[in-house]
């Protein structure tokens, strides 16, 4: 690889489509100003979250594996929704059967001049930014690398490695089903549980 195909992050900044507030209007950014910082599910807004929705037949036979998105301080989700395509507002897989509410004011990283909101922001822009130049890898470099490296920007809680793996397990243990609870469980979780109990028969006898 050469020069000039390596990351400009001064070039990849500077795309305001891909930032959660800069790309809006003069009144739109007054409006988020206004906006609740509360979980609303019957909108789908998780402010500050990290959120997860399943991957159908690879779901259910790995019930760790889904879609990840990471949401913005009004909380709409940017995901990484294929190659060189970063999606707002319209998960590529569905909408969050699982969600992680995050505190922006653990980004370590944060400058002393920018409040948390603003800079949590900024590391989605980066992340944003980042992946929409990358080719999508199911294994190696996904929606789940995106929410790290969005993480890894701002230190989240101290730490600048996370991974897709810390990523998946955290939503599969700790994960919150939004409302309504059963509906959500259901979807993510229950084709898992049904083929569970079909192969445990099988074997069983």
């Amino acid at each position: 690889m050469n020069e000039n195909d390596a990351f400009d992050i001064h070039r990849d900044v500077e795309e305001p489509e891909y930032h959660p507030q800069s790309h809006l209007k003069v009144d739109e950014m007054s409006a988020a100003k206004r906006v609740s910082r509360t979980i609303d599910p019957k909108r789908e807004l998780y402010p500050f979250s990290i959120v997860w929705s399943p991957l159908g037949p690879l779901t259910w036979c790995f019930p760790m594996v889904g879609h990840m998105g990471i949401c913005d301080s009004r909380g709409y989700i940017w995901d990484f929704a294929g190659p060189y395509t970063i999606g707002r507002d319209n998960m590529a897989f569905g909408n969050p059967t699982r969600y992680i509410k995050l505190d922006p004011a653990l980004m370590k990283n944060r400058p002393s001049n920018m409040s948390p909101e603003d800079y949590w922001d900024d590391c989605l822009h980066y992340a944003n930014c980042k992946y929409s130049k990358r080719m999508h890898n199911l294994c190696c470099d996904n929606c789940h690398s995106h929410v790290a490296n969005a993480l890894d920007k701002g230190g989240y809680a101290g730490f600048s490695h996370w991974n897709m793996v810390m990523l998946a397990m955290w939503v599969f243990f700790a994960g919150k089903f939004p409302r309504p609870h059963l509906k959500r469980f259901l979807f993510s979780c229950a084709p898992s549980i049904v083929i569970g109990i079909i192969v445990f028969f099988i074997y069983w006898k």
